[in-house]
């Protein structure tokens, strides 16, 4: 790993989303699927996804601070889901899919913050994503790993997840890996 590397974690829908999104951005280094904010000691999809744990859906981002920010992170984890939604993305419904976001260095909690107030500011509605300090973060089950690259022609992919990643190279075609 890069010297220069922190990492975040965030949930906003899918992993599955999350994750093919990040791995375009430049100064992305690693993006992992996984499981976090949740009461039980371990994790896995069925469970998660049965409501029986409360964790959510998470990718764990790590990311080169010579070449991306957290407060850039931010600004496409941002761009890329509804932060104003509790417990869905979509057709996506249940706590597994909140918005959240866990900081794992007191120092980033003032600049979470600030990026929840200067974002409130775009949305109509209200801002609802959760922060939290990470507790544990469980990597998901290796499948889930590279979703999209591993199965483009799935329809989840198809309708859900390429939709997203059309708008984020519009929209951050400057922070897109070539």
């Amino acid at each position: 790993m890069v010297k220069s590397s922190k990492s975040i974690v965030l949930g906003g829908g899918c992993f599955w989303c999350l994750e093919a999104s990040f791995q375009l951005i430049i100064g992305v280094v690693k993006v992992e699927p996984g499981y976090s904010g949740g009461k039980q000691e371990e994790a896995n999809y069925d469970a998660v996804c049965a409501g029986l744990t409360n964790h959510a859906e998470v990718v764990k981002v790590t990311f080169d601070t010579t070449k991306i920010n957290l407060g850039e992170v931010l600004d496409i984890f941002w761009a890329i889901h509804d932060p104003t939604t509790p417990d869905r993305q979509g057709n996506d419904i249940g706590r597994q899919y909140r918005s959240v976001i866990f900081y794992s260095e007191d120092e980033q909690l003032v600049t979470i913050q600030d990026s929840i107030k200067k974002t409130q500011a775009l949305w109509k509605d209200v801002i609802v994503t959760q922060v939290e300090k990470l507790e544990e973060f469980y990597p998901a089950e290796e499948y889930h790993h590279d979703y999209f690259k591993n199965n483009p022609e799935k329809a989840y992919c198809q309708v859900i997840i390429n939709p997203k990643l059309s708008k984020l190279r519009a929209d951050f075609a400057h922070r897109i890996k070539g």
